[in-house]
């Protein structure tokens, strides 16, 4: 819920988009300097800012920007000394990149704030939902599901048999949830992300033939998490694949069963985690990294992007390469792999002149 100074009552403003300086400065505890009663309806970077839009300067890269900029309000930090003239409204806070983003996150949080079932949707006689339920066109619920609070369930959202979802939580159009699987408090999952399809589970036979292995398992995903467009999370072959609270996830990753992911470690792009791999808490992971199955991936690990990583990493590594190994090793080499054709030549000719 908002804290007492963004109470919704106050956010009413932004359902219009239509608000003064005087009322953005006490939802964000700043004063005003310029026009108290100027009024924006809309926001923009500083650099493209136009009459009734509002921005704001926290970076001194941008400094110059705020004497040309045509937003009519203009957020900056208490300390910002004006050199010259502006025709901009200022709005003083402690910080102004998080002012700007809070005003950013309750904007949408009021822009996303449906409540009722639309029809045609289906929900099951023996689902149970809290207050405040937002349920979209052909959306589909299934039994023994349990909604909780102020959740929004986009059109076409897919949810299967047992299936428990907590508080705040949002599904965006098209988000598929598989049977007994559980999303924690304020979770975000957008749309085609796929939560327990089956993991990749086959064994070969006598002939040669695979045979599927029963995925039997579920996905449990703790409060927090923010899953993108497109990431599949498998469920476990027994057990639970499981991503720990705070842990960000960025569009198309693939994480396969059994596998689980610590608290507050961010996965960018395309990456994809074999089966049984444990990683740990507070990592970055870039884009297209590919983890081979059953590691142990240590806490505050920096993996960047396209590695590869066939070994267990130790807490705090930093680490690059196909197959993976110290980043500053990586970076060294990396020299002498440009030169590698000079180097060879420059070996030849000295093998020659020994003979």
């Amino acid at each position: 819920m908002p804290s007492k100074s963004f109470g919704l009552v106050k956010f009413h403003i932004f359902v219009s988009m239509k608000f003064t300086a005087n009322q953005i400065a006490e939802i964000l505890e700043g004063t005003v300097e310029g026009n108290s009663e100027a009024q924006v309806s809309k926001l923009a970077k500083i650099e493209e800012g136009t009459s009734g839009s509002l921005t704001f300067l926290a970076n001194p890269k941008y400094k110059q920007y705020i004497y040309s900029t045509k937003a009519t309000i203009t957020i900056v930090d208490k300390d910002f000394i004006v050199e010259e003239a502006i025709e901009t409204t200022l709005i003083r806070v402690d910080d102004a990149r998080n002012a700007f983003s809070k005003l950013l996150a309750y904007y949408n949080m009021i822009k996303l704030n449906k409540t009722g079932i639309e029809q045609p949707s289906f929900i099951s006689e023996s689902v149970t939902y809290g207050d405040n339920i937002y349920v979209g066109a052909f959306a589909y619920i299934a039994n023994e599901v349990k909604i909780g609070n102020n959740v929004k369930i986009f059109p076409n959202v897919y949810i299967g048999d047992n299936v428990t979802i907590g508080d705040d939580v949002v599904l965006f159009a098209g988000a598929k949830i598989y049977s007994d699987c559980v999303i924690g408090d304020r979770c975000v999952v957008h749309s085609g992300a796929i939560i327990g399809a089956d993991g990749f589970g086959f064994v070969p036979n006598e002939k040669g033939e695979y045979e599927k292995v029963p995925q039997i398992g579920n996905v449990i995903i703790e409060e927090d998490v923010d899953v993108g467009a497109g990431t599949s999370i498998d469920r476990a072959t027994l057990g639970s694949t499981i991503i720990r609270k705070g842990v960000k996830l960025d569009n198309q990753i693939q994480i396969a069963h059994n596998v689980e992911v610590g608290e507050h470690t961010a996965i960018a792009a395309q990456a994809g985690i074999a089966g049984s791999t444990k990683i740990g808490k507070h990592c970055l992971i870039g884009g297209q990294v590919g983890f081979a199955g059953h590691l142990v991936i240590g806490n505050n690990v920096k993996i960047q992007a396209q590695s590869g990583i066939g070994r267990n990493i130790k807490d705090g590594e930093v680490i690059q390469g196909s197959p993976a190994f110290g980043y500053t090793d990586w970076n060294k080499s990396y020299v002498h792999f440009r030169n590698l054709p000079k180097i060879v030549e420059r070996i030849n000719v000295l093998e020659k002149n020994n003979k």
